[in-house]
């Protein structure tokens, strides 16, 4: 006997619209859906005219039971079909696991493209978009959270996160503590739907600006990647830097905002200045 196939099926994130034909064919002639929630993708196949067809849920708190039910199904032939409520399954979904699961035992895994709201954004966000990387939700806890922050000091290409509203403020002071006040961000909201929305400016102007105005909707984050920062050419110009960096610090700063401060203007390694600083002092 051979095996079924999981199609993952990309749906509308507002837009009806922008529901493929070729998706449509897939969800009419499945043998079932796994939907993350069955009574919204009951909504959705009426809304498109489609048939109802038998479903089952597949969520974050069900998936290691359900995942291992929908596989032996597809195991025995059956085509299942897997959808969240709105968007690509397994980006930042339970359907990772399922995915994972079907490919490790010889299910053929076949994606419909459509709705990205990571890419969309991107997409339309005015940042570099030749080198990203998906970074999704950022932890509720704090530690981890920091660390995952601090891990990306560094990184250079664009960042992407996903944010719901009532966490909206929290997250974008934690985004300029780690990476400065300076850096660009974009803030789309409501994509696709009556009131989307895509904001453009840096962390210090969307941290006043939603001190402000209420958030509303599910956002998607897109911020500039650190910048290249050349190599120090000489010692002359290290020096230099260090000078700029002890007249501030008789000036009241601190060591680390002054190092700070110095690194941005003077194109100098930020690691390399403070460790200079300390070994002077």
């Amino acid at each position: 006997m051979s095996y079924g196939k999981l199609y993952l099926v990309a749906t509308p994130i507002g837009n009806l619209g922008d529901f493929s034909p070729r998706a449509c064919e897939v969800l009419r002639t499945a043998d079932f859906l796994a939907a993350e929630d069955t009574r919204v993708t009951h909504k959705l196949l009426t809304a498109l005219g489609l048939p109802p067809k038998p479903m089952v849920s597949y969520y974050e708190h069900n998936r290691r039971q359900r995942g291992e039910e929908v596989l032996a199904r597809l195991l025995e032939g059956e085509t299942c079909a897997l959808v969240t409520d709105a968007g690509t399954p397994a980006v930042s979904d339970p359907g990772e696991d399922l995915v994972a699961l079907a490919a490790a035992n010889g299910v053929e895994v076949l994606p419909v493209p459509g709705c990205c709201a990571a890419v969309c954004a991107l997409a339309a966000s005015g940042l570099p978009t030749g080198r990203w990387c998906f970074e999704g939700f950022l932890s509720v806890n704090k530690k981890a959270r920091r660390e995952h922050l601090d891990a990306l000091k560094g990184e250079k290409r664009t960042m992407i996160f996903y944010e719901a509203p009532h966490k909206l403020r929290a997250t974008l002071d934690d985004l300029r503590e780690a990476f400065g006040e300076g850096r660009r961000i974009a803030l789309s909201r409501e994509l696709t739907k009556l009131h989307e929305e895509t904001l453009r400016m840096t962390l210090e102007e969307a941290a006043a600006y939603f001190a402000e105005t209420a958030p509303r909707g599910e956002f998607v984050l897109i911020v500039e990647g650190a910048p290249e920062m050349p190599e120090v050419d000489n010692d002359a110009q290290m020096e230099a830097a260090l000078q700029m960096v002890q007249e501030r610090i008789r000036k009241g700063e601190t060591l680390k905002d002054a190092v700070k401060a110095v690194s941005a203007e003077q194109g100098v390694k930020k690691n390399a200045l403070y460790q200079r600083a300390i070994d002077t002092e």
